[in-house]
This record gives structure tokens, C-alpha cells and sequence, in this order.
């Protein structure tokens, strides 16, 4: 699941210069979003590339059948469009104005229906249960529903996500980045997006770092045990330069048949021989899978600069990393050939090199001192793939 983080920047956090703060540490962290007032969106474009979502201009309001209704086209419009306009402010949505009890007389709704092209958003605060009635029905117009509770403990998330939830994209107020991670976990699914509303850079770059470690996912790490090891000549080998630095336990799942990838370390290792490489992996030859943040395969020859990979550590936990460079040359390879804990039987070939490290039952280990017997850590599922995606259908690979 795809998760998102918004950052207030509007003008209740203050003039431009706290404005632009917020949004420039926002653009810095990585977040998704920033939620602006309309006249910022033009400044916001120059600062940098990041989705903007912005507070509708009020206009003349005019009555229609008893209900004050934003004339939308009563002011000019600024010059660059924001991604989503965001309905609620100085509204019915804020408590600004009482909504009806009547529902099918709200102004706010009104105007989503109104609104055109762009992607809708309605902005709820949560003050008391009729309005979460509220955000229910402005859920069933607009593609995000931002709403923004005075205290979870009493209005709680779970009955937003469990009406809303699957209506729209549910955008959850926090002020840091230990209230994301409650939003993204509440009732095991979590809310899509969290609004934050905080002036620290700090809590901004904890809560982008809290939605990519709810996005990863955790994988199940198993054993083989080693059958053979077998020099074969030369192959033309890849290496894989990420733009990250590689933790001691990390490294990538690499393989001859797209069911069992193995475990291959990083170049962390200090060595008599060659400088650490902590950015690289040397993965193996041409012909084998690569695990992707996704969940698919790619070639190793297929990488490219910009693409992404997964990385895993050894217990199983994921992320992602940007390719920098691949570098193919001869070298020569062995054979790996492993049995997994069914009786099945999946191999590589990795480089005849020293530096080249696995993770086995005994501990970390050169691929030049693995024999018969070792146990080598591997991400095993009995499936099939085409074009890297996961396919239900019988493929023999030897």
C-alpha cells in the first residue's frame, strides 16, 4: 500500500517566511505534498518539484435554495494551478460555519461537485460526531479527505478508516512523526496519508522516514542447504553501484530462478585485496533476477542508472535504493547449487572473488570458502514469473 505525508504550510502556520520554511524542509525530507492557500501555489512551483494542494480562494458567496454557496468564478484565478484544490477552510468543514443538519444542503459539498478537472479535497476537523457524519459524506466527492482530529483519543481514527476508508484517499492530521505512525498502523490497514502540522524540519524527516518504513515490506528469509560449488569458467558479471551507502547486514536477493533469490552482502568488508564499496553489490552474472521494491524481478542486465532496487537486510527488512552505475565485465564464476527445506533445488553464479560475501547459518562468509553442507540464506516462494511479475502457471527452470 502506497502511503503519502502532507505538510500544512498555509497561512495559519504563519507569514511566508515561516511558509516557506515548512515547505522547503517538506521538498528537502521528500515528502508528497504540501497544503497551501491558493495564492502560495505559484511560489511554491519555484521552489521545487513537490504535489500541491491548495485552499480554494473564497469568492463572492451567493444564496442558492437558503445555502451560501462559493461563486467560484467570482475572483480571477492565481496563474499556476495547484495538483487538488482542498474544500473546508473558513467553511463548514472547519466549523467556521455550523453545517446543516442536512447534509444535501451543505455549501462545502456543493462546491466539491463543482469543482472541475483538478483532483478534489475536503478538509474536516473533527469536533464532535456529526462530523464525522461530515467527513463521511464529503468522502463520497472528493479524492482525498483530509481530517484533522482535536484529540484521537476521543473521536478515534478507527471509525474514519472503517467508513471512509476505502472511499477516498483518508489524509489523518498529526503533529509528528510518533502520531504517523499510529495513523498509518490504526485497525491494521492505517490511514493512506497523514497531514503534518509542525514546524520542526526534524519531525518532518522522521515522519517521511515513519510512511517509507510503513510502505516496506518484511520478508521471510530461509536457509538452503549448499549442494555444490562448482567453478565454471567466466560470465559477464554485474556489479550494482547504488546511490546509498549499504549497512554491514545489507545487501540484495539475486538468482538463477526467480523462486529462490539469494542472499548476496554489500562490499562492506574491509579487504587485503581491494578498498570497501559499501554502495556495491557484485550480484552475478547477466542472465539472473534481482528483487525489486515491488515485489517483481528485473534482469541484472536490464539495470540501468535511476532504476530502483531492494535492499534487504538479513533479517528480512527491506528498502529501496536508486541504481548509480552497473558495471559488466568477464569474470570468472562458480556455480552455487542449493536445496531448500522442500526438496527443491535453485542456483546462482557469483564471481570467483574473495570479496564476494554470504550470509550462512555459520556467519558471514567469502563465496570462495562456501562448500557442501553450508546453510546460505535465501528468499524462497514457489512461484513462477513472466516479465517479473508473479504468475500461476507451471515453468520448469534448471
Amino acid at each position: 500500500m502506497t502511503r503519502a505525508v502532507w505538510v500544512k504550510a498555509d497561512d495559519a502556520v504563519g507569514d511566508w517566511d515561516a511558509r516557506r520554511a515548512r515547505i522547503t524542509a517538506a521538498l528537502e525530507a521528500g515528502a508528497d505534498w504540501v497544503l497551501v492557500d491558493e495564492d502560495d501555489v505559484e511560489r511554491v512551483r519555484e521552489l521545487g518539484e513537490i504535489n500541491v494542494a491548495a485552499f480554494r480562494t473564497d469568492g463572492d458567496v451567493t444564496l442558492v435554495d437558503d445555502v451560501d454557496v462559493v461563486d467560484a468564478e467570482a475572483e480571477s484565478k492565481p496563474t499556476a494551478e495547484p495538483d487538488a484544490i482542498v474544500v473546508g477552510k473558513n467553511g463548514e468543514g472547519d466549523g467556521t460555519i455550523d453545517p446543516p443538519t442536512d447534509l444535501s444542503g451543505s455549501a462545502d459539498l456543493s462546491t466539491l461537485r463543482r469543482e472541475g478537472e483538478l483532483d478534489r479535497a475536503a478538509y474536516v476537523r473533527i469536533l464532535g460526531t456529526e462530523y464525522e457524519a461530515f467527513a463521511e459524506s464529503a468522502a463520497q466527492e472528493a479524492d482525498h479527505t483530509i481530517v484533522v482530529g482535536e484529540d484521537w483519543t476521543i473521536i478515534p481514527l478507527e471509525n474514519l478508516i472503517a467508513r471512509i476508508g476505502e472511499e477516498t484517499e483518508l489524509v489523518a492530521g498529526v503533529t509528528d512523526a510518533d502520531e504517523a505512525r499510529t495513523a498509518f498502523e490504526t485497525l491494521e490497514i492505517g490511514a493512506d496519508a497523514v497531514l503534518l502540522d509542525s514546524d520542526d524540519p526534524d519531525e518532518i524527516r522522521r515522519t517521511v522516514e515513519v510512511r517509507e518504513a510503513a510502505e516496506r515490506e518484511s520478508l521471510e528469509l530461509e536457509y538452503a542447504e549448499v549442494k555444490d560449488v562448482e567453478q565454471i569458467g567466466s560470465a559477464d558479471r554485474v556489479c550494482v553501484d547504488t546511490g546509498s551507502l549499504l549497512e554491514h547486514d545489507e545487501g540484495m536477493l539475486v538468482g538463477s530462478m526467480a523462486r529462490g533469490l539469494v542472499f548476496v552482502h554489500a562490499e562492506t568488508a574491509e579487504s587485503p585485496y581491494v578498498a570497501s564499496r559499501p554502495f556495491r553489490v557484485n550480484a552475478g552474472a547477466v542472465h539472473a533476477y534481482v528483487r525489486t521494491p515491488d515485489g517483481g524481478t528485473k534482469y541484472l542486465s536490464e539495470l540501468q542508472s535511476g532504476d530502483e532496487v531492494q535492499i534487504v537486510d538479513t533479517d528480512g527488512n527491506t528498502r529501496e535504493a536508486i541504481v548509480g552505475r552497473v558495471k559488466i565485465e568477464q569474470r570468472p564464476m562458480f556455480r552455487v547449487a542449493l536445496e531448500t527445506g522442500d526438496g527443491d533445488r535453485v542456483e546462482t553464479l557469483l564471481q570467483n572473488a574473495e570479496t564476494i560475501k554470504v550470509p550462512t547459518s555459520a556467519g558471514r562468509k567469502a563465496v570462495t570458502d562456501l562448500e557442501a553442507g553450508d546453510e546460505l540464506l535465501l528468499y524462497y516462494e514457489d512461484t513462477a514469473r513472466h516479465f517479473g511479475e508473479a504468475v500461476e502457471e507451471s515453468i520448469i527452470e534448471k
